[in-house]
């Protein structure tokens, strides 16, 4: 019998394909069960509501996507190949597999109060994340008026906003280019005003 963790992630990957397959609003908890494999009395032994399904996806998805950002990064060799992964990762997989779904809307539409509030959990691990990718340049970026928080906060809420507002997978990209290329400059010029 796999134990709790193991169990949490079966009825985490089971209802991440529901959701896709049926939207959130109209995915039951049966259905999760089902898909899982697993009795409705172990589901609700594990988690007591949609809601809380739902928020253990949420937390599950980030730190996945956040560890796979840290693992690219360590192999990267600069600031481009680093936010590479971080778009990668926070916003393009995520993009996409919200829009390989017939019900992408309903997905949107079904982020609750308690995702909404997960998801502003989780901003702040990917707040730090950003914040790690850019320390390297901490000093210059501050001498240039801009707190690394301040300035990770902003590329977050630019690269979500980026996520809901694309139109297509090319129109995401090109909004992602963009960000980077001004993340890019100020690092540069940020590099170039530090004193030698």
């Amino acid at each position: 019998m796999p134990d709790m963790r193991d169990r949490e992630k079966i009825i985490t990957d089971a209802a991440s394909t529901v959701f896709l397959r049926y939207g959130v609003k109209r995915t039951t908890m049966n259905d999760i069960a089902q898909e899982a494999g697993i009795s409705r009395q172990t589901l609700y032994n594990a988690f007591s509501n949609k809601d809380d399904v739902l928020r253990a996806l949420i937390r599950d998805f980030t730190d996945n996507a956040i560890a796979s950002v840290r693992d690219d990064c360590a192999k990267a060799e600069t600031l481009s190949e680093r936010l590479d992964a971080l778009f990668r990762h926070m916003t393009i997989k995520p993009f996409d597999m919200l829009h390989s779904s017939p019900h992408a809307d309903d997905i949107l539409e079904g982020m609750n109060t308690a995702a909404r509030d997960e998801i502003a959990l989780k901003q702040r691990d990917y707040e730090q994340l950003i914040g790690d990718i850019l320390a390297p340049a901490a000093g210059a970026i501050e001498a240039q008026g801009l707190s690394l928080a301040r300035l990770s906060e902003h590329i977050y809420c630019a690269a979500k906003g980026i996520k809901l507002h694309a139109s297509s997978q090319r129109h995401l990209r090109d909004m992602l280019e963009v960000l980077k290329l001004t993340i890019m400059k100020l690092a540069e010029h940020a590099s170039e005003s530090e004193p030698s």
